[in-house]
């Protein structure tokens, strides 16, 4: 079976930041304006901090690319960093709450916590978006688009429109990436009082993916099963901490009856992604039984405030065990919006990986022909011919 993998390297203040693509399709196209588009849009939001004025990411395609198509072959593309100084950084023995320093710094025995942090850092994802960037032009290949967008920051909730369209015209129109005016301005209020305030700020990221076929992903194994895929991935970027498919923990508040999708027929729906099986909710979020069933899947992040505060918060030097401030490095006030850019790049691997998983990896030729086998199959199957 094909398998799409997606490695990174580098630490945050080193020389660059690596991605190794191992599994893609030969023969997709590859358009490196595209990928430097979305790291652009990982830079902004409102937010960000003094990093993000330095660094100017763009995506170096190193293998796997010739005449802006992709090989047969393992992919690698760097992103440089500007802010190189991985040996002149100075030595961190005050670990800061809610970081990876302590916990890294007992896992390897090393005092200097420099070492965790560097790696820790939320810089990796440059290399997850430069992926994602990869994965979201194959799926557009088959038709399937992929939106992430902000919902809340703080307290402040956004108040989301119906139509997919208008989601991405109002998110791409915002400094906070949120699909709604009003709110907007409520979150950057929330934004510059915590700024003042030495402090920060997390929130809620919602991603959707539209167009997406059912069946991919799998029931036969727990390691197949797409939705625990998806968390896993999305659960993986730095600071968050919860992930939801559809109606999420609230499954758990609700009888069946207010929470399985009902399912009828629409002949008039028959060639679109979901083969014409309809239903009035789609609580489920596109997912069930660790497969797509042919509706949006939908996932939910929850991200906590970033953890380097101006703010002091109480530390202990793990040289001197003394009771000191922690450690603070340069760093945002929130970062929920450079965050949804990085759900929306891992939602979008892993739905390419299901999709290589499912057709066949070796060429996109292969792969839509195998597709289009598979619906002409699946249409006899419904009666649909």
């Amino acid at each position: 079976m094909a398998e799409l993998v997606v490695r990174t390297a580098g630490e945050s203040h080193g020389p660059a930041v690596v991605t190794l693509v191992e599994g893609f399709p030969a023969g997709v196209p590859v358009d490196t304006a595209r990928l430097d588009a979305d790291l652009a849009r990982r830079q902004g939001g409102y937010g960000r901090g003094g990093r993000m004025e330095i660094e100017q990411d763009r995506v170096e395609v190193l293998a796997g690319v010739r005449h802006g198509r992709t090989l047969p072959g393992p992919i690698v593309l760097v992103v440089r960093n500007r802010d190189s100084r991985l040996e002149e950084a100075p030595e961190v023995s005050r670990p800061r709450p809610g970081h990876a320093d302590l916990a890294g710094a007992l896992k390897y025995l090393d005092p200097d916590m420099r070492n965790i942090l560097e790696r820790a850092s939320a810089r990796e994802t440059a290399g997850r978006v430069a992926a994602g960037g990869l994965a979201r032009r194959l799926l557009d290949e088959f038709g399937i688009d992929v939106l992430a967008y902000v919902v809340r920051i703080g307290s402040a909730t956004a108040d989301v429109p119906d139509d997919v369209h208008e989601r991405r015209t109002l998110r791409d129109a915002s400094e906070v990436y949120a699909p709604d005016a009003a709110a907007e301005a409520a979150m950057k209020a929330a934004i510059d009082a915590a700024r003042d305030a030495g402090d920060t700020l997390g929130g809620v990221i919602e991603c959707v993916a539209t167009g997406v076929p059912p069946g991919l992903g799998s029931h036969v194994q727990w390691t197949g099963k797409l939705d625990g895929r998806l968390a896993r991935a999305v659960m993986s970027i730095q600071a968050i901490k919860a992930v939801e498919i559809g109606l999420g923990m609230a499954v758990g508040e609700r009888p069946g009856s207010q929470v399985h999708d009902t399912i009828a027929y629409d002949p008039e729906q028959r060639d679109t992604a979901c083969l014409g099986f309809v239903r009035p909710t789609n609580n489920a979020g596109g997912i069930e039984g660790g497969m797509t069933n042919g509706a949006p899947v939908v996932v939910r992040a929850a991200m906590k405030p970033i953890a380097t505060l101006r703010q002091a918060m109480a530390s202990v030097n793990i040289k001197t065990k003394e009771a000191e401030e922690a450690a603070y490095e340069r760093s945002d006030v929130c970062a929920v919006p450079a965050a949804s850019v990085v759900v929306e790049a891992v939602v979008a691997t892993e739905l390419a990986a299901a999709l290589v998983a499912k057709f066949g990896g070796d060429t996109l030729r292969q792969m839509k022909a195998a597709y289009e086998t598979w619906r002409k199959a699946a249409a006899r199957l419904s009666g649909l011919t």
